[in-house]
Parts: C-alpha cells; sequence; structure tokens
C-alpha cells in the first residue's frame, strides 16, 4: 500500500509528498526534518501503535491505514491527540464503496433481527477478521445490542469455530485465498428473506481517494477519528 500511496500522490496536484520513511528510519527525526503537516501509515500490527504515538508526539497529524490496533491502544491515542489539541484519523478502510456498505448495515440492522459478515483476503492479510469487518459490527452493534437472538447464535455454537469467530454477537467469518484482493459480505436474515450488501475491490488504488480525503480534512480536526463514515 505504501507505494500505491506514493505513486498517487505523485498525481494529485492538492498534495505534497515530502518524504517517504523505512523501518529502519528514524520516523520522528523525518518528520521534523521534512516539517510534514501529515503521515500516513502503512506498515504492520506489531508497529503501527508505537508509530502512531510518534507521529503524534512529533507534533504531525496521523492517518493511519494499518490495521490491529485493539480498542485500548485506540484510547490511548485518542487521549494522545486531545491532549496535544491534533487531528488524527484511523480508518480499517479508505475504500468509498466499503465505506457506504458499512453506512447501509448500519442502517438495515434496523429492520433484520440476525446478521452474519463474511470478509475475503488475500493471503498476506497478517490479520483476522479484517478491521473493516470489525468496524462494520461495531456500526451494527449501535443500532440493536441484541443482535442474532435467534437459535442460530445459541450458547453451544458460541464454542463451534466454523460458525465464525463471535464480535459484538456477531460471527465474522474470514476466508484468505489466493486470487482475492478484498471482498466483504454483510448478511442480513429475517422472516422468509435474507439481504446481503456486498463490496469488492480489485486493485490498491480503490483506496486512494479514501486516502486524500483523510489527509485534507485531518488538517481540520482537533482530536483523533476512528472510521472514515463520519468524514462523508
Amino acid at each position: 500500500m505504501g507505494s500505491t500511496t506514493v505513486a498517487a500522490i505523485a498525481h494529485e496536484k492538492t498534495l505534497r509528498l515530502v518524504a517517504t520513511t523505512h523501518r529502519t528510519d528514524d520516523l520522528m527525526q523525518a518528520i521534523k526534518t521534512h516539517h510534514a503537516d501529515v503521515v500516513i501509515d502503512w506498515t504492520a500490527p506489531a508497529s503501527v501503535f508505537d508509530n502512531t504515538q510518534k507521529i503524534i508526539d512529533a507534533g504531525a497529524r496521523p492517518v493511519v491505514g494499518t490495521t490491529g490496533l485493539t480498542p485500548e491502544q485506540i484510547k490511548i491515542l485518542s487521549e494522545q491527540c486531545a491532549a496535544k489539541k491534533i487531528g488524527g484519523i484511523i480508518a480499517p478502510n479508505f475504500s468509498i464503496g466499503a465505506i457506504l456498505m458499512m453506512k447501509y448495515a448500519q442502517d438495515a440492522a434496523k429492520y433484520f433481527p440476525d446478521v452474519e459478515i463474511i470478509e475475503y483476503h488475500h493471503p498476506k492479510k497478517w490479520d483476522a477478521p479484517s478491521g473493516t469487518a470489525k468496524k462494520t459490527a461495531e456500526l451494527i452493534a449501535t443500532i440493536k445490542k441484541e443482535k442474532n437472538t435467534s437459535a442460530a447464535i445459541d450458547a453451544e455454537l458460541k464454542n463451534n469455530v466454523a460458525r465464525g469467530e463471535l464480535y459484538h454477537n456477531i460471527p465474522i467469518h474470514s476466508v484468505r485465498l489466493t486470487g482475492v484482493f478484498a471482498n466483504q459480505q454483510v448478511i442480513f436474515g429475517g422472516n422468509g428473506e435474507t439481504f446481503t450488501l456486498q463490496h469488492h475491490a480489485t486493485d490498491r488504488l480503490a483506496m486512494m481517494p479514501g486516502v486524500f480525503l483523510c489527509c485534507k480534512k485531518v488538517m481540520g480536526l482537533d482530536g483523533l477519528v476512528y472510521g472514515l463514515e463520519s468524514l462523508i
């Protein structure tokens, strides 16, 4: 994602790339040397928390696309941004289509009693379930605290790994498959019908409009935002 973002910014007239960094570089020094306003993080779950703390400490605004941050880590980063009165964005997905799917899923949750999520990614996707699937479940859970009240999610099935990982009482199924980039289905069930929301991303370029949007929007924020859905 890093190389795709660098190439895309080179053709975006409203943004200017001042530097790129690698894992052996001193991130805070690079930010200060190049006077970066915004730093985009495409790294790994093991390093993203430390990186984001350094970005904020250096006075830049983080735009984080790396998934794997825990709710506790996000809370710490939010407090750090608030203390500095600086904007930041953590986005499980930058694709506009994926964001719309999440927003529509939140709306559909008002009308259907049951829901499950299936997310498909390439084999090199490190985390499972994906950040997008988790964020989708979180948004659905804000509508109905007691989701999936039918026999489909009883005590016996909660211990059956074939039924997916429960997150906010919503089963999420993770598929890692060669030939896939990033897809997700949100399947709702009601009496006598099902309703499916589906998004397919076939290329990393799908993320770039959202990345550009975040780089601009973050300059006007004075705190951390988790999820792009509140910005579009």
